[in-house]
This record gives C-alpha cells, structure tokens and sequence, in this order.
C-alpha cells in the first residue's frame, strides 16, 4: 500500500511538474509576442526622445542624433504630424542664432520640398559616418566654444551611389549643450586637410 502511494505521489508530483513548465513556457512566449508587437518604429523613436530631460552630453552626439533624424526624413513611412514632430526635434539640436534664419514655418516648407525632391529622383541616405572623437576639433570663436565635426553621407540615387561630405560648426549654448549653429557642403579634400 505504501508502495502504490509514494507511485501516486511521485506521479502527482511529475505532472504538476510538466504542466507548471508548460504553463511557464507559455507565458514567456506570449510576453516576447507582446515585446515584438510593441516594438516602436524609428519614427516614433525619433518623436519620443526627450531633448529637455536628456540631451546628447557631446557634440558628436548631437550631430549622430540630427543625422538619425534626416535619415528618418528621406527613408521611413510617417504622417505630416510625425513630420512636423521630427522637425521640432532636429530644431531642439539647433542653435539660437541659426533658429533665428530658419523660422518654423519656413524651415517645414524648404524640409517638404527638399524631401519630395530626394523622393522623386528615388534618393535616399545609406549611412552616415561622422568624424571619430579624436578628430573632432575644439576651438574658441568670439568667446564661444566651437566644435567642428566633418560628415560624410553615402547616398543611393536610383541604381548609382555617390558620397557627400559636409562639415558641421556646434557651439555651446549658454546651459553648456551642444547646439548646431551651421553646416555647409565640403569636399573629400576639404575633409582630409588638403
């Protein structure tokens, strides 16, 4: 008798063993299905950084995050209002002065065209690979820290690929965050020192 029930309790004991794992492996793949599901586009990502609370401690940081942000413009799915969002914050990366040449309205309008007009001729940014922190040059201009910063794009237009290279002016704001204050088109000589 004895020996039937230490049967019975060893089997008890092994089925609630096999269902609790079921039960367990269960849960764990309806909360990765939900993980996935939940998983927010780079769009939303762009729109849900918070620039107030957390904005990028150095000025190479600034312009990986502007550069994510014009990458998102030519490449991704979005509405006007996703559009106007990620402006507002490629505008939380820019300086006063340069803010004061681009007003809002204006800065949407020329945004609108330049992007219709990469959609059009069917281009867009593959990468962008900005200067290594060693390379990025720290100066004082009229009392005002500067960092300089060279980018070079890789961009696909069509069949064709081509690389343009831009060099970027930062200067600190008076809450000591990097601010874009200017940019201009520049060439790979201009970039290597030549």
């Amino acid at each position: 008798m004895r020996k039937v029930l230490r049967i019975g309790i060893a089997v008890i004991c092994m089925v609630s063993l096999v269902v609790g794992y079921y039960a367990y492996l269960s849960k764990r793949n309806s909360q990765s299905k939900a993980e996935e599901a939940t998983e927010v586009s780079e769009v939303q990502a762009i729109i849900n950084k918070n620039f107030k609370s957390d904005y990028p401690a150095t000025a190479r940081a600034v312009v990986k995050w502007y550069n994510r942000i014009i990458t998102a413009y030519y490449s991704e799915d979005y509405t006007q209002e996703e559009l106007e969002k990620m402006a507002d914050q490629a505008r939380m990366l820019m300086d006063d002065e340069l803010l004061a040449y681009n007003p809002r309205d204006t800065y949407l309008a020329s945004l609108s065209m330049e992007i219709e007009d990469y959609h059009n001729r069917s281009r867009t940014i593959v990468s962008a690979t900005i200067s290594d922190s060693k390379e990025v040059q720290y100066k004082k201009v009229n009392g005002y820290d500067c960092a300089f910063i060279s980018v070079y794009y890789f961009i696909r237009e069509g069949s064709s690929y081509d690389r343009t290279y831009e060099d970027f002016c930062l200067r600190k704001d008076k809450d000591g965050n990097w601010k874009i204050l200017t940019w201009r088109l520049a060439t790979k000589d201009e970039i290597n020192g030549y």
